[in-house]
């Protein structure tokens, strides 16, 4: 087990929300920071703070990702032409990892990424096994016939932790799903405030 996995829910402590909306997340035991320090009285934060929180949040959610990883991400949400913080939102969201989350494949997306690298989905029919794979409108994304009766499938699919947004089809009985379309800010269900515009500000000092 890495050992982002192992401290994944410290997240949630450092930032001071629920960032996945599980009911099992630290945060709501104890809602200060962890650490020795962790219940100091904060700060007020400085622009710069909040800017790098929202980078903290955002990269957290979908699986802390590497800073090199986010940053690339960054590059071409602008190299692309629209709104930057849009074209962000629609490059994570458009992870393989992201999408078997979405679906309710898997439980979580740190779930979804070891699910994706044991090789247990295909996308089109073929076997994927890299989570940051770019998942295009209407590719077809299944989980392998030896896998759908894997106990972590079963649960994640019948979890009413959450709902699958509408930018997804998915059959949980063939274990099966369609990504429809690039989702909008608005159409993705985080369980907090995101403000991808502030991570552009935080990238763009």
């Amino acid at each position: 087990m890495t050992k982002r996995a192992e401290s994944k829910y410290k997240i949630n402590r450092r930032l001071g929300v629920n960032l996945w909306g599980r009911p099992k997340s630290p945060i709501g035991k104890r809602d200060y920071g962890p650490g020795q320090h962790g219940q100091r009285r904060k700060q007020k934060p400085t622009d710069f703070g909040i800017q790098l929180m929202a980078k903290q949040k955002l990269k957290g959610y979908y699986g802390n990702i590497g800073e090199k990883q986010f940053r690339k991400y960054y590059f071409e949400a602008v190299r692309r032409k629209g709104d930057t913080s849009e074209n962000l939102i629609e490059l994570l969201e458009r992870r393989l990892d992201a999408v078997v989350y979405r679906m309710k494949f898997a439980i979580t997306p740190f779930a979804s990424r070891q699910f994706i690298n044991h090789g247990h989905v295909t996308v089109n029919g073929k076997r994927v096994n890299i989570p940051s794979y770019q998942v295009g409108d209407n590719d077809i994304i299944e989980v392998k016939e030896k896998s759908k009766q894997l106990a972590m499938v079963l649960d994640a699919a019948q979890s009413g932790e959450r709902d699958t947004p509408e930018y997804v089809e998915v059959d949980h009985r063939a274990m099966k799903g369609r990504f429809t379309r690039a989702p909008k800010l608005t159409d993705v269900p985080y369980p907090v405030q995101m403000e991808p515009n502030l991570v552009v500000e935080f990238y763009s000092r």
